[in-house]
């Protein structure tokens, strides 16, 4: 009897055993691995200046937003960090104010509160009208990737615009709407568009070059009523009119290395083709064209790098036509060093720009490897888990050196 028990006991043990096993997770899969196994994958990864991971490093692929590097690179060599844009205002001898846009991709509600309080100290204490001036960039700008979809991230991209063209509003179950920002008043055309929406909290583009302009008049003239100066109703667009004195020149309070910083961790695509447009001013007068930042930002990175074979539609990565290898990012990377720190941190050990379009996921920057910040890039063309790219990123700190074709 008690050798049957025995028995019993250890074929019971033996499968609890067996269940204890079968039950045990199996292994994630190394997140690198599956990239390397993607055809349409690239992953260059460098160590003390040489490839420690490497495949399909010179395939031209579409970079996404991790293109943003590379605008934000060229910004800083033509202009450097402590540049600051400027807008100018100016008055005509019948009382309108007009505002000439220098293309300040950060005219925010707290900016134009300071211009309102600057122009009242400088004596203004009534305009008959506000004019706009976008004539910097020209009209009916196309930019390429760009879609007529109200989200944030297509508004257009004009050199005067307030609160990156787009507004924040609150419209409640019964119809009332408000401005979603304290220091934002509702203005007419914001209170229009809301009165569109379904009910909730919603930020909007506004979608056209005429509304962008519209908006910006009405809701500088609503900072100026906050001071005490009296505000006409009377809303233009154009050329300043000549003869009309220039009152008061506005520098940004944010400086280029706070406008970058803003437009890497929010992926801001407004303020990325902003900046594309005025990288294309070759100073002779003419309104800026998106063919002509093409030209300038695509002959900087020829001479920069010496690279051949890309191609740059747009400073956003909105494009799906723009092409970059891993191997050129991560030389825009490399040429970024010294300005690590204004990309985002993905927890302590990544500090990289991440991209996305249809069926694209890329991520590029820097990695913790042995003690040192490593540059890499990550561009995979066809659809993917959203956080592959992330998981890749960490693993790269831990990874060996491997090579790949």
């Amino acid at each position: 009897m008690g050798r049957r028990v025995v028995r019993r006991g250890v074929a019971v043990l033996a499968l609890l055993l067996a269940g204890a096993v079968a039950a045990a997770p199996a292994p994630a899969p190394d997140p690198v691995a599956r990239v390397l196994a993607l055809p349409r994958a690239a992953l260059l990864l460098e160590e003390g200046g040489r490839p420690v991971i490497t495949r399909q490093a010179d395939q031209p692929m579409v970079p996404a937003s991790t293109l943003k590097i590379l605008t934000a690179l060229a910004a800083i060599e033509r202009w450097g960090l402590d540049h600051r844009f400027h807008t100018d205002f100016h008055r005509t001898a019948d009382g309108w104010l007009w505002v000439k846009g220098g293309g300040d991709p950060y005219l925010v509600s707290e900016e134009l509160d300071g211009v309102a309080q600057a122009l009242r100290r400088l004596g203004v204490r009534e305009v008959a009208g506000i004019g706009t001036d976008d004539g910097l960039f020209a009209p009916d700008l196309e930019i390429e990737g760009r879609s007529a979809t109200r989200n944030p991230y297509d508004a257009p991209v004009t050199a005067l615009a307030a609160n990156f063209n787009t507004v924040n509003v609150v419209r409640s179950k019964d119809g009332t709407v408000r401005s979603a920002e304290p220091q934002t008043p509702l203005t007419p055309l914001a209170r229009e568009l809301a009165g569109r929406l379904p009910p909730g909290t919603e930020r909007v583009n506004l979608r056209e070059r005429d509304t962008a302009l519209r908006y910006f008049a009405e809701l500088l003239g609503a900072k100026l009523a906050a001071t005490g100066v009296v505000v006409g109703s009377g809303v233009r667009s154009g050329r300043v009119p000549a003869g009309a004195e220039r009152v008061y020149r506005h520098q940004g309070s944010r400086d280029l290395q706070a406008v970058l910083a803003g437009m890497l961790e929010h992926s801001s695509n407004f303020v990325a083709n902003d900046l594309f447009l005025l990288l294309g001013d070759a100073g002779d007068g003419r309104p800026l064209t998106v063919a002509a930042a093409q030209r300038a930002l695509t002959s900087w990175a020829t001479r920069r790098f010496g690279w051949q074979g890309f191609r740059i539609e747009d400073g956003a990565g909105l494009s799906p036509g723009n092409r970059l290898s891993a191997r050129q990012l991560v030389d825009a990377v490399k040429a970024f060093a010294p300005y690590r720190e204004l990309l985002p941190a993905h927890g302590s050990q990544v500090r990289a720009k991440t991209g996305t379009l249809s069926n694209v996921s890329t991520y590029a920057g820097f990695v913790q490897r042995n003690g040192a910040w490593q540059p890499f890039a990550l561009m995979i063309n066809q659809p993917v888990p959203y956080g592959l790219r992330l998981e890749v990123a960490d693993a790269l700190s831990i990874r060996p050196s491997m090579a790949a074709p």
